[in-house]
């Protein structure tokens, strides 16, 4: 058999379609937001082999427990790929993390991301970079480091995808969860920023494929264009959830993501004990009805895929319930008493919606 001849000069990783050049000049555009989102715990700059964070830090606590978590943003990048938006998506990718994080008790200390793309765009990385380095400030944590990975071949030039990992730490005495609920508890619902980064597929399967619709039609209800909606980014939690916690007694939290809210809510809750959400309490923003009534989605279908206009959930002694609606309504998040903990009875263990929403 012949082989096909080598190309003049040799192979080359360049001709393989990587521009290590491209990446040099990614990471020398990043550094200056990188260096936004620090603590004082983080040793060394951008550049070395791992991101160091000084655990003597954590002297301080009498038994430290350490939480990890790790994510990405699901199929919302395509959204972000094809309005040339990039910055937003990083906000998303540190709430999916460090939000997770916090609902053990835990305060977020440190992330780290993983970029991959079809091609090198320093300016795109950058960008990339630069949101997730002010999503890290919003949510208390350091951006360590990261990586940046070029795939051609595999990836289309324009094509990325986001991934990161977060830890935080947390007082073993201090952690919230299923054990610490109690029946007559408050259920505390948060309101979400918008379709945050969960059911991305449906959505742009309706909206996109389904109905046409242009990502830059303006949308009467919204007040906007469609892709500007879409990108909204997700409201990032953790310094909210931390500040309830300073300042009264919180059971558990939960973060409303994939499988929306009673799903996620009932990951916290105990066998023996039930949580009733009243959908009269609140009015899902207008997105969530443009998705189900564009596609003919079926309410439980839109309840298991998205948030439907609740992002965290704080489970609270009902003598808990006035500090710390008071608490989040002065750091400006909009919070309501949703629900409260039953016992079983003849409800199944978990989580369950009741009544129509509110018009």
């Amino acid at each position: 058999m012949s082989e096909k001849p080598i190309a003049e000069g040799g192979a080359s990783y360049a001709a393989a379609g990587v521009d290590i050049e491209a990446g040099d000049r990614a990471v020398e555009l990043m550094k200056e937001w990188v260096k936004k989102a620090q603590r004082p715990e983080v040793l060394g700059g951008l550049g070395g082999f791992a991101g160091l964070f000084d655990a003597s830090a954590l002297k301080n606590y009498e038994r430290p427990l350490l939480a990890s978590a790790t994510d990405g943003v699901g199929t919302k990048v395509d959204i972000a790929r094809q309005l040339g938006v990039y910055d937003s998506i990083g906000h998303d990718l540190v709430a999916m993390v460090m939000d997770d994080i916090v609902v053990c008790g835990a305060e977020p200390l440190f992330m780290t991301d993983y970029i991959c793309v079809g091609k090198v765009h320093p300016e795109r990385v950058a960008a990339i970079v630069k949101g997730i380095a002010e999503g890290c400030v919003l949510a208390g944590c350091a951006l360590v480091g990261g990586e940046t990975a070029e795939h051609p071949g595999l990836l289309g030039e324009d094509d990325f995808d986001v991934a990161g990992a977060g830890t935080g730490v947390v007082e073993a005495d201090r952690l919230l969860g299923a054990d610490r609920i109690r029946t007559g508890d408050a259920v505390i619902a948060m309101a979400s920023s918008g379709l945050h980064s969960n059911g991305y597929s449906l959505v742009r399967h309706v909206l996109l494929n389904q109905a046409g619709l242009a990502l830059d039609a303006h949308i009467e209800e919204f007040g906007r264009t469609l892709g500007e909606e879409l990108l909204e980014p997700t409201k990032i939690y953790s310094l909210d959830c931390l500040a309830l916690m300073r300042t009264t007694e919180v059971h558990a939290f939960s973060h409303i993501t994939g499988g929306g809210l009673a799903a996620n809510l009932a990951r916290v809750v105990p066998d023996e004990l039930h949580a009733i959400v009243d959908r009269s309490t609140w009015t899902p923003a207008p997105i969530f009805d443009l998705v189900g009534r564009t596609g003919s989605v079926e309410r439980l279908e839109l309840e298991k895929t998205l948030n439907m206009g609740v992002g965290m959930i704080a489970i609270v002694p009902q003598e808990s319930v006035d500090v710390a609606l008071t608490t989040l309504a002065d750091r400006g998040v909009d919070a309501w008493v949703a629900g409260e903990i039953t016992d079983r009875g003849e409800h199944p263990t978990g989580a369950a919606l009741i009544g129509d929403y509110a018009s």
